[in-house]
């Protein structure tokens, strides 16, 4: 036989247990619903090879395109059955010392979807363009 004690620390264990687990479900649920706007977006149909390709694309027209001057990109051989394409244009750079700063906009298609992306590039002198975080 148990003790009264034990089953008591038992049974609130097994509540506190089944109660952290139904609050994962439903944050988990919570989150997804939050994020179900992305369903049909360009991104949702991405699959690594082609997120690697863009960014790729992106520090390209950074580097050879002046601002306001376009560059297409398409995942086309990449193994992804879902055509998408992009248009890259580099904008707003900007210099302090040896530093360069350019907003690349990235406008993504796909299934008659599109997506705007504004991501700002940073590099100093002919260093690799870095991504910057917004604040």
């Amino acid at each position: 036989m148990i003790p009264h004690s034990r089953k008591t620390s038992s049974a609130r264990a097994l509540a506190r247990a089944a109660t952290a687990s139904a609050l994962l479900v439903y944050v988990h649920t919570a989150l997804a619903a939050n994020l179900e706007f992305l369903h049909d977006t360009p991104l949702s149909y991405m699959k690594q090879k082609d997120i690697d390709s863009v960014k790729q694309a992106a520090i390209d027209a950074l580097n050879s395109k002046s601002d306001g001057e376009s560059a297409q990109w398409t995942n086309e051989g990449l193994g992804n059955g879902v055509k998408i394409d992009a248009t890259l244009t580099p904008r707003d750079t900007s210099k302090t010392g040896d530093r360069t700063c350019r907003v690349v906009d990235v406008v993504l298609n796909a299934k008659g979807q599109s997506l705007n992306l504004n991501p700002r590039y940073c590099r100093t002198g002919n260093a690799q363009w870095q991504l910057q975080k917004k604040n």
